[in-house]
């Protein structure tokens, strides 16, 4: 087998080749995100709300240097038992990387987009994106290029709030990437329903999320199509709250001089510490609602 080549999982091999709806999912919230056994908990909770709305799940990830799109349960645990250290955190620029050296590396938001394209899934879920870091804005994801250039529709609940979000939305905008809220006028925060901020347009539903991607398709556009959903109210948190724990894990990160790859997973690990667990709550009920949605529109697609 030639090195790039994607190895699917039979089921999502299958629905792919019917026709029917999949929903690709990452894998650096199971190696990055969360600590055992919480990351597994979170991934088979986002497959199974994919699979309970009609869709079929299609995690992604790179194991031995193979592109895998769809884990079996084994691999799940695989990639959920292995020290963070021997796991790539796989953005575009690693992928040639991983496979060449015969590496395992879990995919990011960017990463997942540029596998997803090339399966032929069109729909993916996440928690949030990648952005422009706060006091750095020199420092920007590349998420927000991968989403300027790759034809996917990514849902998630905004960009993460430890980030810079109006400098965020700025760049999404001249990368000509559409902000669709879905069920809200203001871009989601996160952790918060609301950051405050302006989207494009407001949508009720999976079909009129569906009915923007194929105008997308039929015009030709090569942008992805990016769906914000807020944290279901019950797990939110206050936008104050929030903001207060930032500004602290922040000030905590530029004294110990940590910035680059290692400063996210080093943030939003001293919010869950000083909200007491409650981030962590929002974080995972997020990505499981997220997956949902995605199901939906996935369905709505077909």
């Amino acid at each position: 087998m030639e090195n790039g080549e994607l190895v699917f999982h039979p089921e999502v091999k299958t629905a792919l080749a019917e026709g029917r709806p999949v929903v690709a999912l990452e894998s650096t919230l199971i190696t990055h995100g969360f600590a055992y056994p919480t990351n597994l908990e979170t991934a088979r909770a986002m497959e199974a709300a994919v699979r309970g709305e009609g869709a079929v799940p299609a995690t992604i990830a790179i194991l031995g240097g193979q592109i895998t799109v769809g884990l079996a349960d084994d691999e799940l645990d695989y990639l959920g038992t292995r020290p963070r250290q021997a796991v790539r955190k796989c953005s575009r620029r690693d992928l040639p990387i991983a496979v060449g050296r015969g590496e395992d590396a879990a995919t990011t938001v960017a990463g997942t987009m540029v596998v997803a394209h090339k399966a032929g899934i069109e729909v993916f879920a996440t928690g949030g994106i990648g952005g422009v870091h706060r006091g750095h804005p020199f420092d920007v994801s590349a998420d927000l290029m991968e989403l300027g250039r790759t034809p996917v529709t990514v849902v998630c609940s905004g960009a993460k709030s430890i980030l810079d979000l109006p400098l965020t939305l700025e760049v999404l905008e001249t990368q000509g990437v559409p902000i669709i809220g879905y069920g809200t006028d203001t871009l989601p925060a996160f952790y918060s329903r609301s950051s405050g901020l302006p989207i494009d347009v407001r949508v009720e539903g999976a079909e009129d999320v569906a009915a923007i991607v194929r105008a997308r398709r039929a015009l030709g556009l090569t942008h992805a199509t990016l769906v914000t959903v807020p944290v279901p109210a019950e797990e939110a948190l206050s936008r104050e709250e929030v903001e207060a724990a930032i500004e602290e894990a922040i000030r905590q990160a530029d004294a110990a001089g940590i910035t680059g790859k290692a400063l996210t997973p080093f943030v939003l690990a001293r919010i869950v510490e000083l909200t007491a667990g409650r981030s962590q709550r929002a974080n995972v009920a997020l990505l499981v609602n997220n997956a949902r949605v995605a199901a939906r529109i996935a369905c709505a697609l077909v």
